[in-house]
């Protein structure tokens, strides 16, 4: 059984997706039908959508790993992207506890829209103090950031933390979560986005334009690479002798893997070192989702959100996330768009 609001129409707008390439060349705004849910399923009333790394790669169908995971060999299976989301529950299944009208921030299937599915289990109450645009900043990243800090990284009160990439989406909550956790955090970025990194928390930040993070001056006991492309050697000789390396991600021009053969490398040389290098898979839960909702309400996080873009503007959103211009994270308002 499905319970729901009173709402007119069957169809909303969306950004429409049905072949693999650059977003300029396969997304369109056009008008498809609302998504049917399921038992432990919920309908959103999407007011916005954050912009992940993730949304690149799902669009442009790269590396080919990403296709062989799920998502479609020739073309994607979810034909309207997006997958950060706030909004409010417009309809529910029936083994939902949630309830029609709670406004809840999580992981659904097709954000870029007005209307989207998503289960359950992946929502939670959004964190009072922040607005729908600030809350889709938060789920694919914080999720990420938290489970790197807390359960790969095992982040301790008084440790050295380094943050590759603490200017981007997951880098900005990570060196905020390991500043919660105590530890003293430098994050590395560029010159232009050094001021972001200061400015959520960073105890000191590394230019790396100017700075070489391996050039002996400073061991880390924990480094989390968030989406770099260092050798393995290099970042191990910035890590204590039994420090721990977390590669979050890694964007290289390898159609097939990525940069990920980078992280396999690690899992497979870590039993043979005293430092442990690993990798992380991010789990999307609802228990992760409160413990940052109670994070950020008590001031220890903030979404750092650099621009807000219309649904029309979505290619124009990836574009500027894909070219490496964001200075933390970048979200589609929604909330203006007609809903039928």
């Amino acid at each position: 059984m499905t319970t729901s609001a009173t709402t007119a129409g069957t169809t909303m707008q969306a950004i429409i997706q049905e072949n693999y390439g650059e977003a300029e060349n396969v997304l369109r705004l056009g008008q498809t039908g609302r998504p049917t849910i399921g038992d432990r399923e919920v309908l959103l009333r999407v007011h916005a959508a954050g912009v992940d790394r993730g949304v690149w790669h799902l669009v442009a169908g790269l590396p080919h790993a990403v296709r062989l995971a799920g998502y479609g060999i020739r073309a994607p299976k979810t034909p309207v992207p997006g997958r950060e989301v706030a909004g409010r529950i417009e309809a529910v299944g029936g083994d939902v506890t949630l309830a029609v009208g709670d406004e809840v921030f999580g992981i659904a299937e097709g954000s870029f829209a007005e209307y989207a599915r998503a289960r359950a289990g992946k929502l939670a109450p959004k964190p009072s103090n922040l607005t729908f645009a600030q809350a889709a900043a938060v789920p694919v990243s914080g999720l990420t950031a938290l489970q790197a800090v807390r359960d790969r990284g095992h982040v301790q009160a008084g440790q050295q933390v380094l943050v590759i990439g603490a200017s981007g989406g997951v880098g900005t909550f990570a060196v905020q979560i390991a500043k919660a956790y105590g530890a003293d955090v430098t994050g590395v970025c560029s010159t232009a986005k050094a001021d972001v990194v200061k400015s959520i928390g960073a105890d000191r930040v590394v230019d790396y334009t100017r700075e070489d993070i391996a050039d002996g001056g400073r061991r880390y006991d924990v480094i989390l690479d968030t989406g770099g492309n260092r050798p393995l050697r290099q970042l191990r000789r910035a890590l204590t002798p039994r420090g721990t390396l977390v590669i979050i991600g890694g964007e290289t021009d390898g159609r097939w893997l990525g940069g990920s053969d980078r992280q396999l490398r690690a899992v497979m040389l870590s039993p043979f070192t005293s430092q442990h290098l690993s990798t992380l898979l991010c789990s999307e839960n609802q228990a992760d989702l409160i413990a940052l909702t109670e994070m950020i309400e008590s001031g220890q996080v903030t979404p750092a959100i650099d621009k807000v873009y219309s649904l029309s503007e979505t290619i124009a959103a990836i574009r500027y996330m894909r070219d490496g211009h964001a200075r933390g994270k970048v979200v589609i308002d929604i909330s203006d768009a007609s809903h039928r």
